[in-house]
């Protein structure tokens, strides 16, 4: 394909499993980022604050940007982001469990830390 039959945009879909060492530290932090957010209006700072504060799934999507993850690539904007958080029961060592399994799209590349 030449460059002017191709799109000029790309989806980056990133799934990451994180390990919550300490809940309590999560959830202080997005207060502290939901109190630093001067334009955020009254109503929807308790709404957020309570979601915070009842999961810290939602504390860490609150704290997670997509903005932050490419703001530094050169010559690329962000045109439309969506993320969410869930708890799960994971488990490294279980044949059952695997990033994307289910994609089967060998257009995309994956690459893994470690």
């Amino acid at each position: 394909m030449s460059t002017s039959e191709t799109s000029q945009f790309v989806r980056l879909r990133v799934e990451l499993v994180l390990e919550v060492e300490n809940g309590d530290t999560v959830t202080k932090a997005a207060l502290r980022h939901i109190a630093d957010d001067a334009d955020m209006a009254p109503d929807e700072r308790v709404h957020t604050e309570n979601a915070v504060t009842e999961d810290t799934a939602e504390a860490i999507a609150y704290l997670v940007d997509p903005f932050d993850l490419v703001s530094e690539v050169p010559g690329v904007d962000l045109v439309q982001a969506s993320w969410s958080s869930e708890q799960i029961d994971y488990d490294p060592d279980s044949p059952d469990w695997g990033l994307d399994e289910d994609d089967g799209d060998e257009d995309e590349e994956e690459y893994r830390l470690g």
